[in-house]
């Protein structure tokens, strides 16, 4: 073995005393290869404070434990493992100092995962590859490994397994030469195993030289030096630590084996905070860099990763702590501002800073599912809970009010699958928008809208698993009753050929009457011309007062729509001629005739519905593309070209009609088998067939 230890759990909890005593480490993975039973294992305890058995495939789980052997605070995050919850996997990256992908030996590695690793590989964080579910019959642990080299590079096994019979009898380690046996005991191999694995230990041997920093090691191993397995053993860590190698390692989530090895790796190969990647902090403004270091006697740069509600003690945060002491009591200021990273504003997210944020209670999540340890204060590198943060939401960062700080928020996706939702019963419309507010403030991944063309309130999520998850926590957190509805297209109208009307208003019986008569002239602009008014009366028709209040009623009638209720854009309006009365003319009769015009010139053959239509650019596996682009032919797209875009993808570029993508972000995952990814924007309105007017009119 590389490194033993023991492991302690909460009762034994002893807060570090310093970065170097603590590593953070995140699960990732998709679900169903063992994360949460690995988190109980890692951690000797149950799931983790943050998540429990129901919650296990949509939240954060988190749990920390003690090392009695060195004195190391160790805390894991297990991250959900269904796509639709990428958002707490990369808050959970952002948590942590060193990822661990779960690959189970049956299901391969999805294109979710790769996505992930090139994720880390940007910013060069230490990963570690955990392969599962090897006593299954259809495994292969070196189709596996083969599959993770291909994938994630310089990925080598630091063990094998021993299967027999569909179960996992033993690991044999390659460095050592030892085997692990599953009673717990260790065993020495006999020559005829070491023979076994003589090829695979080589393999090994020459990659921990290839990686080291120990110019010397190869010029010895071809001159056939036995070399010292304690030197290897430290070149091996120090290249883990710095991201030049990376371990496949053998684990047994519901039995434990292969456990101890993993954790031996996290504490000694693994960096320490004060060691680590640190995120980018400015000043508020976003305008002055600010220097800081993982040093508890520095300023206070800490970091909101998670936000939810717990039923004993309320409002609850994940903090990392970057910088600093975090102390109970404390008053801090409160930074977010999420639109600086996607450069617009996010409805639900606006920007925000708050002075006099008090610090609840600090507490530590330990092994249990309600279990954590009160502290009066935490360090720099610490993961911790805190409770009674009001203002503070997910991803905002928490710093001294005397030197205000902004820590970059991490890689966020976009929302862009809409659900339209509703109160069931019209009483708790009120407790749906508080509701929806406080879901928000947990999950920067979601987006609210209230539309006013269409009336409807619409969330934007990531995919159908978190639209259930979000009115599950409706109905059981905050008892409203919701329904949903398909989301509404908001059309517009347009003149389609020139047309000459009338507008008259003549109202006079007796008294002050009205007064107003108008002749207009309308016909169509270029899409996206907008609106242009245009005076062309001569000798005095219509008086100059009036004028105005024609081009007021047209504006206004416009914006109402001329014939289904939508707004009409892209038209030119004339005023050609008119009449007036000295008593009866005022504005208003003005503006009333100039909107009966409108009216009266409007019918199915003069004007056209419209529909939003958005550029979009798909990022798809090359084997794809053709799939991605017979959909999109489906979909009454524009096609505008591919690209190119290396590791095996390619960008499709497109215009597609915004009803069309209303199920796409679902749709594109079943076409690519995951390896899709789109962005959309508003690009123009266009022409509506007339064959689909009805179905999105109603």
């Amino acid at each position: 073995m590389l490194w033993r230890m023991n492991r302690t759990g909460a009762s034994s909890f002893r807060a570090p005393s310093s970065p170097s005593e603590i590593r953070n480490v995140v699960l990732v993975g998709p679900q169903g290869t063992g994360k949460s039973a690995l988190l109980a294992q890692l951690t000797s305890g149950q799931l983790g404070h943050v998540k429990d058995a129901e919650e296990a495939s949509t939240a954060l789980g988190v749990a920390s434990t003690v090392h009695e052997g060195t004195g190391t605070v160790v805390t894991v995050v297990d991250t959900p493992g269904r796509p639709d919850f990428v958002g707490d996997v990369r808050a959970g990256l952002r948590a942590a100092d060193a990822v661990v992908f779960v690959v189970a030996a049956g299901s391969g590695i999805d294109e979710a995962t790769r996505m992930l690793w090139r994720e880390c590989e940007g910013v060069g964080v230490p990963r570690l590859i955990a392969v599962t579910q090897l006593e299954l019959a259809r495994a292969d642990f070196d189709s596996v490994v083969a599959q993770c080299r291909r994938v994630f590079g310089a990925a080598v096994p630091l063990a094998v397994p021993v299967v027999e019979g569909q179960e996992l009898t033993g690991i044999v380690e390659l460095l050592d030469e030892v085997r692990h046996e599953a009673d717990g005991t260790t065993r020495s191999l006999t020559d005829d195993e070491r023979a076994e694995i003589e090829t695979q230990r080589g393999e090994l041997v020459e990659a921990i030289i290839e990686t080291s920093e120990d110019e010397t090691l190869l010029d010895r191993y071809l001159s056939g030096e036995e070399l010292d397995r304690e030197a290897l053993r430290t070149d091996l860590r120090a290249a883990i630590s710095t991201a030049r190698f990376f371990p496949i390692v053998v684990v047994n989530p519901p039995t434990g084996m292969g456990v101890t090895r993993l954790l031996d790796i996290v504490v000694n190969a693994f960096p320490s905070p004060d060691q680590a990647w640190l995120p980018t902090v400015t000043d508020p403004a976003g305008e002055e860099l600010l220097e800081i270091s993982a040093d508890p006697a520095g300023p206070l740069v800490s970091q909101v990763v998670r936000t939810t509600t717990d039923p004993y003690v309320g409002r609850l945060s994940l903090v990392r702590i970057f910088s600093g002491t975090l102390s109970s009591g404390d008053h801090l200021h409160v930074s977010g501002h999420l639109e600086r990273v996607l450069g617009r504003e996010l409805p639900g997210h606006p920007g925000h800073d708050e002075d006099d944020e008090r610090v609840g209670q600090i507490m530590t999540p330990v092994p249990g599912a309600t279990s954590t340890v009160p502290r009066d204060s935490a360090i720099a590198g610490e993961l911790v809970l805190v409770t009674k943060l009001a203002s503070a939401e997910t991803a905002d960062t928490l710093s001294d009010t005397d030197r205000p700080a902004l820590a970059e928020p991490w890689l966020l996706p976009e929302p862009l699958l809409p659900v339209a939702i509703r109160a069931t019963a019209s009483k708790d419309e009120d407790k749906l928008a508080g509701a929806l507010q406080r879901l928000l403030s947990e999950d920067v991944t979601l987006r609210l809208e209230h539309n006013a063309e269409t009336h409807q309130v619409v969330l934007w999520t990531l995919g159908p698993a978190q639209v259930d998850d979000v009115l599950e926590q409706l109905r059981s957190r905050y008892n409203v009753a919701v329904e949903t509805e398909p989301v509404k297209t908001s059309l517009r109208e347009t003149f389609v050929r020139k047309v000459q009307v009338q507008g008259r208003l003549v109202k006079q019986s007796g008294g002050h009457g009205q007064y107003a008569v108008v002749q207009l002239e309308i016909e169509p602009l270029e899409r996206g011309a907008g609106f242009e008014f245009v005076d062309k009366v001569v000798g005095g028709a219509v008086p100059r007062q009036f004028i105005p209040s024609v081009e007021k009623g047209v504006r206004n009638q416009l914006a109402e729509g001329v014939l289904a209720g939508y707004p009409c854009v892209d038209v030119r309006v004339t005023l050609r001629d008119g009449k007036a009365h000295s008593v009866d003319s005022s504005d208003m009769a003005f503006q009333t005739a100039a909107g009966m015009a409108l009216r009266e010139a409007a019918n199915e053959s003069t004007v056209s519905l419209l529909e939003p239509v958005d550029a979009v650019e798909i990022t798809v596996a090359d084997e794809y593309v053709g799939a991605v682009m017979a959909d999109l032919r489906g979909r009454r797209a524009q096609v505008y070209g591919t690209e190119p875009v290396g590791d095996g993808h390619t960008v499709v570029r497109a215009e597609v009609p915004e009803h069309e993508l209303a199920r796409y972000p679902i749709d594109l995952r079943s076409i690519s088998h995951g390896s899709g990814t789109f962005t959309r924007s508003f690009a123009r309105y266009d022409y509506l067939p007339a064959a689909l007017a009805r179905e999105l009119t109603g």
